[in-house]
């Protein structure tokens, strides 16, 4: 682990003390695509360093919470799930039966967002949308 990751950059930027097992769930947190869990980030640490305790990453997880270098979701499957915190906003779709989660961005959607809310006198500032789906089965 020669480079540094993207979240380990928004850490050392804030401030904040970089130990090695911290530097290890930072990168994976960096690397992912997935949205893991605490305890997938915990499996996937311990492969790398297997003295990174579910504790440690529960505690650099709220920490990177809590500075806004990650954000939180719950998809409904009971578990919380992290992500980058960015600038750049996207929306999710979740497939309920395999968990995959797609990022997806669409013009449209925002637009209509924002009609809505100037409809009801509001200036839209943030939203989140997650969509829950089932796959289509093929051919159809």
């Amino acid at each position: 682990m020669s480079s540094v990751s993207r979240i380990e950059k928004m850490c050392i930027d804030k401030g904040m003390k970089m130990t090695g097992q911290r530097r290890v769930i930072t990168r994976i947190l960096s690397d992912s695509s997935s949205h893991p869990t605490v305890e997938e980030l915990h499996r996937l640490s311990a492969e790398i360093d297997e003295k990174i305790s579910i504790a440690t990453v529960y505690r650099t997880v709220r920490l990177l919470e809590e500075a806004g270098i990650i954000e939180k979701h719950d998809f409904g499957d009971g578990s919380a799930r992290y992500e980058e915190a960015t600038d750049d906003h996207h929306d999710h779709l979740i497939d309920v039966q395999g968990g995959k989660i797609i990022e997806f961005t669409n013009d449209e959607i925002e637009q209509l967002q924002r009609k809505i809310a100037a409809e009801h006198g509001f200036k839209l500032v943030g939203h989140r949308l997650e969509l829950y789906g089932v796959p289509l089965k093929s051919g159809k």
